[in-house]
């Protein structure tokens, strides 16, 4: 059987990442911007974006919890 975790822990867990990630993306991409390198800047914009994502994937899965705190067994 697969082992089922608390999902609102997991979706802390994914929002935490996803805001470190985002705020990496954001100084990658200021770095990028202010030396002109548009690369840097493109793929700090890219990662941002990935932070937001995840972080919206953190709080789907928060709500989707019905139980929250308590492991499935």
């Amino acid at each position: 059987m697969a082992d089922k975790r608390d999902m609102a822990t997991e979706g802390t867990k994914d929002r935490l990442k996803g805001t470190a990630k985002e705020a990496e993306g954001r100084i990658r991409s200021t770095v990028g911007s202010a030396s002109g390198n548009v690369g840097e800047d493109l793929k700090g914009k890219a990662q941002e974006v990935k932070g937001k994502i995840q972080k919206e994937f953190g709080k789907a899965k928060q709500n989707a919890d019905p139980d929250p705190g308590v492991d499935e067994e």
